[in-house]
């Protein structure tokens, strides 16, 4: 009873305006009452949950986000990528969305990517054709392969809460992001000419004065080693993802400063600004969780949901397609750090005595991200993509609402039934 009275809580502070973060304290508040816990004891296990190494992380991949909007990386890939696919049917669209996975493949966050992509492309597109509503549809759920492709932010939390290896849950999303990559590109390509005529493309792209594509690739060619130096030297065994994420931070500022020039000192304090405040928001939303967790934890919450569940239902594909169901739910009223440091734990217990691997779990718990993170009534990506794009939101909900029934969910359906596709690449680079 205890349980649903704190997920009610959490429910209504986050409804009526209160920061996630102090939500969490909220329904912490409670617990502690509820259960007569030892606050003094629970702050001394949230700190040392919270004090890893691997959290490290954290803050310098989001830094690197925003050194690549301010620094002129994002502008760069963009155009490369352009080049390349932007004059073929739907390449525009396409281009976004190989732009957001590459952007991914770097700075690990899905809001960086919405800012930085959006920034640049929202206006090209609108003049190639494409409606603001849809093309802010389509920035919201391709920046989420920011979460998929590793490095990830949410992979990290994930391995941090749930004890798993981080190189482990990073390669297994890497299936589904390509799954998720040509699903997107296709159902763009199907939507033009049938939602939308696209203009042919020319001078009039906002792209401003396009280059070669010789003279592209060499400007790109410093934002394009950045992803090779972060997954090479994970997997290669060079460095682990702190140290990855120190060298991808270092090289942005190198880059923005040396190479492409975009980068002041203004716009480094900004970016230094603004990451730390993303990064104190999780943080404090990390040692609440914690905490949250250990009273759950003590008191047995997900044996007993493990055992309620497995007395209900028996076969082991229907508790899998429920807990995909909630996972989906839970996105659309909490945002993704939410949800990977809470609910994950919450029904990893299940998931392993319903067969399921932690890695495996770790890719259906992004995929349910992209859903939830694009899914009114929360839908924290989806707005922020619409403010990007300057459209209101109920021109982009129809089409977000037919990108996720007809790519997003059929690629978790995939994900969650076909192992496979979320243990080749961990298996592959032997991290298990």
């Amino acid at each position: 009873m205890e349980g649903l009275i704190a997920v009610g809580i959490l429910l209504f502070l986050m409804i009526v305006g209160v920061p996630v973060a102090w939500s969490f304290a909220g329904v912490l508040a409670y617990l502690t009452f509820a259960y007569d816990a030892n606050f003094n004891t629970l702050m001394l296990q949230g700190y040392r949950s919270i004090d890893s190494v691997i959290l490290i992380a954290l803050p310098l991949f989001v830094l690197t986000g925003y050194l690549m909007q301010s620094g002129g990386i994002a502008l760069r890939l963009v155009n490369f990528i352009e080049v390349l696919v932007g004059k073929r049917k739907g390449g525009m669209g396409a281009s976004m969305v190989l732009a957001s996975g590459i952007f991914g493949a770097i700075a690990g966050t899905a809001t960086a990517a919405v800012a930085s992509i959006g920034t640049i492309m929202v206006g090209p597109l609108e003049k190639r054709g494409y409606p603001r509503g849809y093309s802010s549809a389509l920035l919201g759920i391709s920046s989420l392969l920011g979460i998929l492709i590793p490095p990830s932010i949410t992979m990290i939390l994930f391995a941090v809460v749930t004890r798993q290896s981080v190189a482990a849950c990073f390669a297994a999303s890497i299936g589904p992001a390509l799954l998720l990559i040509a699903g997107l590109i296709a159902a763009n390509r199907f939507s033009v000419g049938r939602l939308f005529q696209e203009v042919a493309a020319g001078a009039q792209d906002g792209l401003e004065s396009l280059p070669s594509k010789g003279s592209a690739a060499f400007r790109a060619l410093p934002a394009l080693s950045l992803p090779v130096i972060i997954l090479g030297g994970i997997y290669g065994g060079v460095c682990t993802p702190t140290e990855a994420a120190a060298i991808a931070a270092f090289m942005a500022i190198v880059i923005g400063f040396f190479v492409y020039r975009d980068l002041t000192i203004k716009r480094l304090s900004s970016s230094v600004i603004a990451a730390a405040e993303t990064t104190g928001t999780v943080i404090l939303i990390l040692l609440f969780s914690f905490m949250i967790g250990r009273i759950l934890a003590s008191e047995r919450i997900p044996q007993e949901l493990t055992e309620v569940i497995t007395d209900l239902v028996q076969d082991p594909l229907k508790i899998l397609i429920a807990v995909n169901i909630f996972l989906i739910i839970a996105g659309m009223i909490m945002d993704d750090v939410s949800v990977t440091v809470v609910v994950a734990p919450l029904f990893m217990p299940l998931m392993v005595a319903s067969g399921v691997d932690p890695i495996h779990f770790a890719s259906i718990v992004a995929c349910s991200v992209v859903i939830g993170a694009n899914s009114p009534p929360v839908a924290p990506i989806l707005y922020m993509a619409c403010r990007i794009g300057q459209v209101p939101i109920h021109k982009a909900v129809l089409p977000a609402l037919g990108l996720m029934a007809f790519v997003g969910l059929p690629v978790m359906a995939v994900t969650s039934l076909v192992p496979e596709l979320s243990l080749f690449f961990p298996r592959l680079l032997g991290l298990m």
